[in-house]
């Protein structure tokens, strides 16, 4: 199958475009500079140089490939618009990547209680309705003939099968420790976010290119960890002594409002059936602890 894949030189579209190559799959990626285009050519991706305001160019590309997956920004209206104007009416597939963050509650390292389900999400917060907002665009093209689905990845672990490395949380975490020599984690640190290892992200979504229905939401999850006993476990790994509580405002400070507050300060608790009953996922990877003790630093 042809692919074409935006945010190729990304931690998740990287892997993702990787896997496809792997898996036997022509794949033509999205990147921005001659450099990155140089680096997708080592790992037998076809480079595009652009932008995702270049809609022209996203058209064009969506146009040629036998399905296309947005892996760059989950933010970005204009670059779906773009992509989705050009598959109506096609058939062909449309794998959009969101976050877990839209159900986030920005509690400040605050644990809760609630856990939401694929077919019962919350009102999104003023902060995430303009990302919940272009999740909805995505799922309603299935009315208009494309094969659209929303993969809405949780805290994602583990090192990129492409040339990013690195994941946004964790290693925002590692950072701080390594620079301070402290681990610390916002508030108590007792927030919860379900988690999913990227080999798993990858295996997942080569699934959905080949079998999902139109229309469907998937939660990509295979396990949860409070940031408590992720921060203990990258301490003990650093042998870095006890992690330490942070005021909400050092942790903006350090990681920006965005980050602070919802990728390392909420709660993101989620259940995902869809992939694993439509689609047959199974993953393989299931404790985050275990990857930060054993793999991460």
């Amino acid at each position: 199958m042809n692919v074409f894949i935006t945010g190729a030189a990304g931690f998740i579209g990287g892997s993702i475009a990787t896997g496809l190559v792997k898996a036997g799959h022509q794949v033509t990626g999205l990147v921005r500079s001659a450099e990155q285009a140089e680096e997708m050519r080592h790992l037998g991706i076809i480079p595009v140089i652009g932008t995702l305001d270049d809609s022209t160019l996203l058209a064009e590309q969506a146009r040629q490939a036998d399905a296309v997956i947005n892996a760059a920004s989950s933010d970005h209206r204009g670059a779906v618009e773009a992509l989705l104007g050009a598959l109506r009416g096609s058939d062909k597939v449309f794998l959009h990547t969101s976050g877990s963050s839209i159900v986030g509650d920005a509690s400040g390292g605050l644990a809760s209680d609630s856990i939401y389900h694929e077919d019962q999400l919350p009102e999104p917060t003023v902060d995430k309705a303009a990302r919940v907002a272009i999740d909805n665009l995505v799922l309603g093209a299935a009315a208009f003939g494309v094969r659209s689905a929303v993969l809405c990845n949780t805290l994602i672990y583990g090192h990129s099968q492409g040339v990013n490395r690195d994941s946004v949380q964790l290693p925002r975490l590692l950072k701080q420790a390594r620079k301070s020599g402290v681990v610390r984690h916002v508030g108590t640190g007792r927030n919860i976010w379900s988690n999913v290892h990227i080999d798993d992200v990858v295996a997942l979504y080569l699934l959905a290119l080949t079998k999902t229905p139109a229309g469907a939401f998937y939660f990509v999850e295979s396990g949860e960890a409070a940031f408590i006993e992720m921060t203990t476990a990258m301490a003990r790994a650093l042998n870095l002594g006890e992690p330490q509580d942070w005021p909400l405002a050092d942790a903006e400070a350090e990681w920006g409002y965005e980050m602070a507050n919802y990728g390392l300060g909420s709660n993101s608790r989620v259940r995902g059936k869809k992939a694993r009953e439509q689609l047959g996922w199974v993953p393989k990877r299931t404790s985050v602890t275990e990857w930060i003790l054993n793999e991460m630093a």
